[in-house]
């Protein structure tokens, strides 16, 4: 059989709705003390949030 090369991981989009205004304010506040961006920002801590999950055993180990 033939193997399969490897995809790049693609990305992907999401569009979040509803979101407070002061959740918002607060969020670009933080972004900009901490030097980065917004999006930046989110990324981080969903990641720490993952990785916190990963390790209290809620979600399996990323490879």
């Amino acid at each position: 059989m033939a193997t399969r090369k490897e995809q790049p991981a693609s990305k992907g989009t999401w569009i979040v709705k509803d979101v407070p205004r002061e959740l918002m304010h607060r969020m670009k506040v933080a972004a900009a003390v901490q030097r980065k961006t917004v999006k930046q920002l989110l990324f981080d801590l969903a990641e720490a949030h993952l990785q916190e999950l990963e390790r209290k055993g809620i979600l399996p180990k990323q490879k």
